[in-house]
């Protein structure tokens, strides 16, 4: 019988992009598996996966996408802004049409292992009653990870909330972080979505093995903290650490190309080599219109050229993460008169989307302004392009006191209180990552970390093994 992986993510499309990377490494590898991904219909509407699935599918065949059945939301959330909550909510009802899409892929192959994102990790007891061994893809940092292994026991040493504790918290492998900057839906312990996380963090000792998306020498201390299972209490044993990043999206997540993919890029083409700041801040971001105002002010006092990716606001009644359909912005309305045509001679600012990865490899693009998303954080490094961070949902905040202090490949984006940032900070930090002795020392740091990013993808680097690992583990199951 034909061996088979079957991977679950979680439904949001940076999520989704990066299990299906994993799973095409994992085909580049060992073409003979069959590699199938369940495919849960998002709660909300972010981004369209469908076009990217489409892409995806046309490209390689030898992923199969399953597509689960679709379940409703209890009335109590349906019209709940706090897009985790709903999204944990939706994996938990999901859990028998995962149990039937495993079943029926097991009537055709030799499923070696279930593969499921963070998130999903209420999946893991279906795997467990099928007997069929489960692995969690971790799409974040090591850091990341290292905090949630903690989490249950951080858990018990206090009973006030992570927003309320203000101080600075010690995760074995991590620099202390601010209570306040711990990930997002975990800082009010009332929460519901605290609690599914962790339950969820709870999990992870009970998995085969934990996949994560980064490379030794990028997170060491980390990495060797959760090997150490300094993590874990003592008595729980820590499964197997597999780092095999960093998973870089090498293709278009929109599927296909189109104006806006070759307008940026043949503007970039024009523009001197490391010259221009790019700003792009994920799938799931947005500013408010006096934000926007207050970077397109700061971004024309900087002097600095720059690419600029705009979004929509939010809607007055929405926290400022894009869970609906957003329409491309009008930029004449958003932005301060006459800004368009004062900056058209040194920047470019473009509608919604632009092509991330293309842009960031590109030769003109010195410095990248970032939400600290770590596929965005994966593929600066792997660019060599140094990062402003601005985090603005998620672990987000997490990453950046690692990106800041731990691996000091960023500068921080200093906020107001309210997390509102003035055009004078973005006009400084501006002129600091592209023009400044400390922008010139992340900015070497991050080309270091390239160079080892690339060798741990090469024949005998740590990630290729890792990953070799992983396979011959899955071959004995055979």
């Amino acid at each position: 019988m034909e061996a088979a992986i079957v991977l679950y993510p979680s439904p949001p499309i940076g999520h989704l992009v990066a299990m299906v990377e994993l799973g095409q490494l994992i085909l580049t590898r060992h073409p003979s598996l069959s590699i199938h991904i369940l495919i849960t219909t998002p709660p909300y509407r972010a981004d369209d996966t469908a076009k990217y699935i489409a892409s995806v599918s046309t490209t390689n065949p030898s992923l199969i996408f399953h597509h689960l059945s679709t379940v409703s939301l209890p009335p109590s959330l349906t019209s709940s802004s706090n897009h985790e909550s709903l999204t944990l909510e939706i994996l938990r009802l999901n859990n028998p049409n995962v149990r039937q899409a495993l079943l029926s892929i097991s009537t055709n192959f030799s499923v070696r292992a279930f593969v499921l994102d963070f998130f999903c990790a209420i999946g893991l007891s279906v795997a467990a009653d099928l007997n069929i061994p489960g692995y969690f893809f971790f799409t974040s940092g090591a850091a990341c990870l290292a905090s949630f292994l903690y989490f249950p026991t951080l858990h018990t040493t206090t009973d006030k909330s992570f927003k309320d504790l203000n101080a600075l918290i010690g995760i074995p492998g991590v620099t202390p972080v601010p209570s306040s900057d711990m990930a997002k839906p975990i800082l009010d312990r009332n929460d519901v979505a605290y609690q599914c996380f962790l339950e969820n963090s709870r999990q992870f000792p009970k998995s085969a093995g934990i996949i994560i998306n980064t490379y030794e020498s990028l997170e060491p201390r980390a990495i060797r903290a959760i090997s150490d299972g300094l993590c874990l209490p003592e008595n729980v044993t820590t499964p197997p650490i597999y780092c095999i990043g960093p998973l870089i999206i090498a293709h278009n997540k929109k599927g296909g190309g189109g104006d806006d993919v070759s307008e940026c890029l043949t503007w970039l083409d024009s523009q001197p080599s490391g010259s221009v700041v790019f700003l792009c801040f994920g799938s799931l971001g947005l500013f408010s219109k006096k934000q926007l105002q207050e970077i397109a002010i700061g971004l024309e006092r900087s002097g600095q050229r720059f690419l600029w990716v705009v979004r929509n606001p939010p809607a007055e009644n929405n926290t400022g993460v894009a869970i609906t359909e957003q329409p491309d912005p009008e930029l004449e309305s958003l932005l301060p008169d006459g800004f368009l045509g004062r900056t058209k001679n040194r920047g470019l600012v473009v509608k919604s989307w632009a092509p991330q990865v293309a842009v960031l490899n590109h030769e003109s693009v010195g410095g990248f302004v970032c939400h600290c998303g770590w596929n965005s954080v994966l593929e600066a490094v792997c660019a060599g392009v140094p990062i402003v961070a601005w985090p603005l949902y998620a672990e987000q905040r997490f990453n950046r006191i690692v990106l800041v202090e731990e691996i000091k490949i960023a500068l921080t984006m200093d906020e107001s209180e309210d997390g509102f940032v003035s055009c004078d900070v973005v006009e400084r930090r501006v002129r600091e990552l592209m023009d400044s002795e400390e922008g010139d020392s992340v900015r070497k740091r991050t080309k270091a970390l390239q160079r080892e990013a690339h060798a741990a993808l090469s024949e005998g680097g740590s990630s290729r093994v890792a990953l070799t690992e992983l396979f011959e583990k899955w071959n004995q199951l055979g």
